[in-house]
Parts: structure tokens; sequence; C-alpha cells
């Protein structure tokens, strides 16, 4: 049986100015790659130019993570944005991103949507193909990081971009397979105990327990750590270990 291989991605750089949201620096020794914030629901130039750097001297694969425009909201509140609009937003994402990640000897691997955006992308066609052609604007071919059966994946996949699917081990899912929105109790897992377990159960199965108790295949490649929530980094840490422990090859996809 060949070896299971998982990659560990985590949001970065979401703070503004003198305030920080993420321990970067401590995540960036323990994940594999880096989802960072490109100024729009979070991070500023300083910010970016700084995880980049950090990344860049841990080999860490540096993604956009590209949002509505919503630094009050931290992307996380509904938005309804022209397509046009959308795509060449998230081109100045990516490419801003990039001089900070090229400056640092390394390059923009990957693209992963944000918030509000993340699980607007998953229903709807419209902003999903928005969203890869604001990919293509910015002149590569960037794999796009997303939910499994997603709108965003496909849409990626017939414009021949690459796609990764991703699973969260800290948040709670529905019978089909979609994150359950924050505002409903349950939505976030907080019990340590609790992630770790969901870790390694998506990594050894591809599936997990939905918040009724089914059983759902949420087939990932990469798990999703968030890096804003409490003792953050020594969970992620026992994340890994436990996973290295279970002979999982964690390293990066791109």
């Amino acid at each position: 049986m060949s070896q299971v291989v998982i990659d560990l991605n985590a949001d970065l750089g979401e703070g503004f100015g003198r305030w920080r949201l993420t321990e970067d620096e401590e995540l960036l020794s323990v994940v594999t790659s880096a989802n960072v914030a490109c100024g729009f629901h979070a991070g500023d130039a300083v910010t970016m130019r700084r995880v980049c750097e950090l990344a860049a001297k841990r080999e860490v694969r540096i993604g956009a993570q590209v949002s509505y425009r919503d630094l009050a909201g931290f992307g996380r509140r509904a938005m309804d944005v022209p397509a046009d609009e959308l795509s060449a937003e998230i081109a100045y994402q990516i490419g801003a991103l990039e001089v900070f990640a090229r400056a640092a000897g390394t390059r923009v691997s990957y693209v992963k949507p944000h918030g509000a955006l993340y699980n607007r992308v998953v229903h709807d066609d419209v902003q999903a193909a928005a969203v890869v052609d604001g990919v293509l604007l910015a002149g590569g071919g960037l794999p796009l990081l997303g939910l499994p059966g997603s709108r965003l994946l496909d849409a990626a996949e017939r414009a021949g971009l690459p796609t990764v699917t991703e699973a969260f081990a800290d948040r709670a899912y529905t019978d089909e397979g979609t994150l359950v929105p924050r505002a409903r109790a349950g939505a976030v897992i907080t019990d340590p105990d609790e992630v770790v377990a969901r870790s390694l159960d998506l990594a050894g199965t591809g599936s997990v327990a939905a918040l009724s108790g089914r059983r759902v295949q949420v087939g990932a490649r990469s798990l999703c750590l968030h890096g804003d929530t409490p003792g953050a980094v020594d969970l992620a840490r026992e994340v890994r270990a436990r996973l290295e422990a279970e002979g999982v090859d964690v390293r990066a996809f791109a």
C-alpha cells in the first residue's frame, strides 16, 4: 500500500499594521504551505514581505489567500461583487504577493480564496469563474486550493488549471460535505484532542463525521489548520507529530 501524503496549510499574515493575529514564525516551523493574506481581508505590504521572507527561509510554499475587499469584516461578510471587478481584484492580490515572494527568492505557488469568498465559490458558478479568470489574468497556471466538489475546482479544471482538494480538521461539516456556517453552534471545533483525531481520520480514511454524526467523504490532499485560534501553534505541532507518528508523509503539494 502506498504511503499517505498530506500537506498542512495555515492562514498567515492576518494582521494589519501594528496588530498581529497569527503567530506566523512559529506556524511556519510546522506547516508546509502558507496561505498569505494579500491585503483585502488582512495583511499589508510590510506583513506580506515579512511572511514571504520567513516562508522562503523555511522552504514553505507560499499561496495567495485572496478575498473580497473587506478589512472591517475580515473577509467573512457576504458581498456581491461584479465578476469583472472580482477577477481584477483577484489578479491584483496575487500580483502584490508575487512581488514579495520573488524578492524573498521564491514565488507564489498556489491560490486559495478566504472566508466568504471561499464559501461562495462552493456553489456560485459566476463567482467561481471570476476567481479562475483572476488567476489566469495574473499570468500563471497556478493551482487552486479548495473544497472537494466545489464550483471553483470545477471551473479551474475546465480552464486547465491544477486543483488541490482541501479539508478542515477544526470545522464541522454538513451531510453534503460542505462547511457548517460559522454562525451555527458547533461549526468551529476547539477541543484539541478532537481536532487531532479528525486530522488522523481525514488523512487515513479521507472521511470525517459530519455535525449530524453521519460520515462524509471529503478526500483531500491538503489539511488546513487555522492560525487564528487559541493555542494554534501547539495544536499544529501536535497534529503534525501525530500524523508523522502514524507514517503519514507530511509535505507540500506544490
